[in-house]
């Protein structure tokens, strides 16, 4: 992990959160962070010291079951918060584990910071509306796993976890995210490469035809995501 003084443009998005911050402020001031791709920003049940506000990159968040699998709840892009449930909350802990999928750069806010912030009527005006949209998220996640079928589940999740049209991801997380065995999710990886959708590479597997692995994803919405996705 990298850290420096937050400069012009972290300054710029903290003023978008109705957050002000002078050079010369005496109090400790927010740096940004940056890290490297597989490097883990909060472990799940770990302190947690920092409110986050995404500057680019993107990060998977996941949570550990009893049996050790992990389940991956949702991906960052070049936006949003993270330690939002946290601080609402004021948890002490880290409720999920954050990590890097590829470098990753945000904002950090000390805890220190955080009995001011909740006076900052705009501040928290965003931080609502970052939660009620990992809320619709994760609604649409429930939606998805009741009514699609594993190929759709799996081909949006591809979409989702993508990196300049490479997936990477760990397949056995991955089926435990989709809701299927790792043998079924392995065999439609293998029948998504045998129709030219997929190329499986050393490094993963490369998308080839992003608009037919559109149409055999779950709902129109990961249109956005892939156009995104290609961006990065």
């Amino acid at each position: 992990m990298e850290k420096r003084r937050a400069g012009k443009t972290a300054r710029a998005r903290l003023k978008t959160y109705g957050l002000e911050y002078p050079e010369d402020r005496e109090k400790e001031t927010p740096v940004c962070l940056k890290f490297s791709a597989g490097e883990c920003i909060f472990r799940e049940g770990e302190p947690i010291s920092w409110f986050g506000i995404v500057l680019s990159g993107s990060a998977k968040v996941c949570q550990t079951a009893n049996n050790g699998k992990n389940l991956v709840l949702c991906y960052y892009a070049s936006d949003g918060t993270l330690g939002d449930i946290e601080f609402m909350m004021d948890e002490k802990l880290a409720d999920c584990t954050v990590v890097a999928m590829t470098e990753f750069e945000c904002i950090a806010i000390p805890r220190t910071e955080w009995p001011e912030l909740r006076n900052n009527l705009v501040f928290l005006n965003y931080v609502g509306r970052e939660l009620a949209g990992k809320l619709v998220r994760s609604s649409d996640n429930l939606v998805s796993a009741a009514l699609y079928t594993g190929e759709e589940r799996l081909c949006a999740y591809i979409l989702q976890a993508s990196h300049h049209q490479v997936f990477s991801d760990v397949l056995t997380d991955v089926s435990c995210s989709v809701g299927m065995s790792y043998r079924h999710m392995f065999r439609l990886l293998g029948e998504l490469c045998e129709e030219g959708i997929l190329e499986k590479k050393s490094s993963g597997y490369r998308i080839m035809d992003m608009n037919r692995l559109m149409e055999r994803s779950a709902g129109s919405h990961v249109q956005g995501i892939a156009k995104k996705n290609k961006e990065w």
